[in-house]
């Protein structure tokens, strides 16, 4: 067992769990003198809404982006892949969105981890034999002096404050993909399916162009979908790219295939794909 897989159950076993209304005690800012070090040396994976939002608050493309600030890990225990934010290559490895003095560069559009932190949340179901019910957990770091502070939040107003409400429409779309019961059954996912995973929901200006600059239209009725907005709004043809993602490695109806597509559309949609 690897060290992530340890400290999740590290923290389903062991750590007291917490709901809404639950109370902690967290500050942070310059005032402290561990200002800017939980930045620094920690892996944080981006889901696709963390990409969608960080690629936009500098201003790069969906591919330049990935190619510029993340790195994809190898783990033969994950079904599909998941970018990981490069650190700087200084010896504190560093965040390269972090400025000395003022800390987060992109503090609106930070990543989810770093908008929940101190607080985690886990999903027990990923634990064998545990079938209780999503709770709030308080990671406590001896680096950190937030948590000497007396400043009181419950749960719940720690994500209003911090923002976490944008995030979490977004957030449950990824965990329906990666916990889908299908890969905790060993579903084979070829590496045609991981390819759309990857760009139709994080390459997203590909997913565009795969949509309206290959025969994908002719293939899939869209009707349903404000075509426009698919063209123009990321959140939008993120939002999609969840319904595609769903057809096109699980096999659900989530989108219409037109009638004169059927035959050559086949359950893993490779064919469309590669005819792109």
């Amino acid at each position: 067992m690897d060290a992530l897989e340890n400290l999740k159950e590290t923290i389903l076993k062991e750590y007291p769990r917490l709901t809404g209304k639950d109370k902690f005690c967290f500050e942070c800012g310059k005032n402290l003198s561990c200002f800017n070090r939980c930045c620094a040396d920690v892996n944080i994976f981006l889901t696709p809404y963390d990409v969608l939002r960080m690629r936009t608050a500098v201003g790069l493309g969906s591919a330049e982006f990935l190619a510029q600030y993340t790195l994809v890990p190898f783990d033969k225990s994950q079904h599909l892949p998941t970018p990981l934010l490069c650190m700087s290559d200084s010896e504190e490895k560093q965040c390269r969105f972090v400025d000395p003095v003022n800390g987060c560069t992109i503090y609106g559009d930070r990543p989810w981890p770093c908008r929940m932190y101190p607080l985690g949340k886990a999903s027990p179901g990923e634990l064998a034999g545990d079938d209780s019910q999503p709770f709030y957990f308080v990671m406590k770091e001896d680096v950190c002096k937030g948590h000497e502070r007396t400043r009181q939040w419950t749960v719940d107003g720690w994500e209003e404050d911090q923002g976490v409400a944008e995030y979490a429409e977004f957030g449950e779309l990824f965990k329906e993909i990666t916990l889908h019961p299908a890969l905790a059954k060993g579903v084979t996912i070829s590496p045609q399916q991981i390819e759309m995973y990857w760009i139709a929901l994080y390459d997203l200006d590909k997913f565009r162009d795969f949509i309206f600059n290959s025969s994908f239209l002719r293939r899939f009725d869209l009707t349903g979908e404000n075509l426009e907005a698919l063209r123009a709004d990321d959140t939008a043809l993120l939002r999609f790219g969840f319904k595609w993602v769903r057809l096109a490695l699980f096999g659900e109806k989530t989108v219409t295939i037109l009638p004169e597509a059927a035959n050559i559309v086949s359950r893993s949609q490779s064919t469309v794909m590669n005819d792109a």
